[in-house]
């Protein structure tokens, strides 16, 4: 895959423009004298899957809108991709697990969308979106290996640069590659200094795997299903992310599932903020040292991913059970 296949800070700029308005412009909240937070939990569905959906959704043809869309998703997506097609009037068909959280696919319904239920895996949530997209003509909205999901996640880092020009680090979440990648992508075009650091689970850590090793790595459900970070349970990279990744993400750690938990504690009790695991994972990297800072002038920002949690779970974490 050559350089013309990645995505540019140009087409990052364009689904700015189309996504203002809709998803939100979520601001840098300081954490301390040298860190700050990106709370994409505060997006209208909760989490940073608006920006790519949205982007990708509205840029369809007005043919393709009245085909409708699907995916397949254990939930932020999921949600995203119901919201931006209910916002430009197309029907929506959603591949779901059927242990997804409850207040996910609560989401779902609240926009209208139709739930289709599977298994825990991935690719068996994928392969019943591609039937979809075959018996019923729709439209395949990909959570995370399509340029235009890639564009609009990118924003995010579009907004963090513009908000903190001299930004020297950025910890971003890591699942499929959509966020990572985007986010990658703008601040390694405008800010070439500045180190991008991707956190995932150790307990579903493949894409750590695969850039060390230089080719795509997969994980079965059973490994990945063992995290409480359930939006960052897939499988594998996009094969479209990882040639991102490959070329502008500097390293990849990974967090405990108690360090996942630790942060989701001092997330809400530090910051106000209810965050799911998934989005909790740079607080992780950051409280643990896993990502050390380069010196003591780093200007950090975490990206905070998702705030879709289950209240029940939610009071579990804050309860340190």
């Amino acid at each position: 895959m050559d350089d013309s296949t990645l995505v540019t800070i140009d087409e990052i700029r364009t689904a700015a423009e189309r996504i203002r308005g809709v998803a939100t412009r979520t601001p840098l909240l300081r954490w301390d004298d040298r860190t700050w937070l990106k709370p994409e939990s505060l997006q209208p569905v909760g989490a940073f899957k608006m920006r790519g959906a949205y982007n990708k959704i509205a840029a369809l043809t007005d043919a393709e809108r009245a085909r409708g869309v699907v995916t397949y998703s254990s939930g932020n997506h999921a949600q995203a991709v119901a919201r931006a097609a209910r916002l430009v009037g197309a029907h929506a068909v959603i591949c779901m697990p059927r242990d997804a959280p409850k207040v996910k696919v609560a989401g779902v319904e609240r926009d209208g969308a139709e739930i289709a239920f599977t298994g825990m895996d991935s690719e068996e949530r994928h392969a019943l979106a591609l039937r979809l997209v075959d018996e019923r003509g729709l439209v395949m909205i990909e959570p995370y290996d399509d340029p235009a999901i890639i564009a609009g996640q990118g924003t995010c880092g579009l907004e963090i640069v513009e908000d903190l020009p001299h930004v020297t680090s950025v910890l971003v979440p890591v699942s499929g590659g959509g966020l990572s990648a985007g986010v990658a992508t703008a601040i390694k075009a405008l800010v070439p200094a500045a180190r991008v650091i991707g956190v995932e689970p150790e307990l579903a850590a493949d894409a750590k795997a695969s850039l060390e090793s230089g080719t795509l790595v997969t994980w079965t459900a059973a490994e990945t299903g063992r995290t409480m970070a359930d939006g960052l349970r897939t499988n594998s990279l996009g094969p479209l992310p990882f040639e991102h990744l490959r070329r502008f993400m500097d390293e990849i750690v990974t967090v405990s599932e108690d360090e996942i938990a630790e942060a989701v504690r001092e997330l809400a009790f530090r910051a106000r903020l209810v965050v799911e695991p998934s989005g909790a994972v740079g607080m992780a990297a950051e409280r643990s040292d896993a990502a050390a800072r380069t010196d003591d002038d780093d200007q950090r920002v975490i990206v905070v991913s998702g705030g879709n949690i289950d209240p029940d779970f939610f009071r579990h974490i804050l309860a340190g059970q």
